[in-house]
């Protein structure tokens, strides 16, 4: 039998839009040093970014298929 039971029902830190944008634009830099161009990077969307940065590797490969 358990004598003492806790509550865990403990609220997790709301994430801001300050972090938000922040991470953002970190992501959007991450993207430029791995040789996207800004341009491109500034008209991509959000979760194009995010995908693009899972796998590093392929990017250079990808840049060059849509400059060329």
């Amino acid at each position: 039998m358990i004598k003492h039971i806790r509550n865990h029902n403990d609220t997790r830190p709301i994430k801001t839009g300050k972090a938000k944008r922040q991470r953002q634009k970190t992501q959007a830099k991450r993207l430029v040093s791995l040789g996207v161009p800004e341009k491109k990077v500034a008209a991509m969307n959000r979760n194009v970014v995010r995908d693009l940065l899972k796998r590093p590797a392929a990017i250079p490969a990808s840049v060059k298929k849509a400059v060329a």
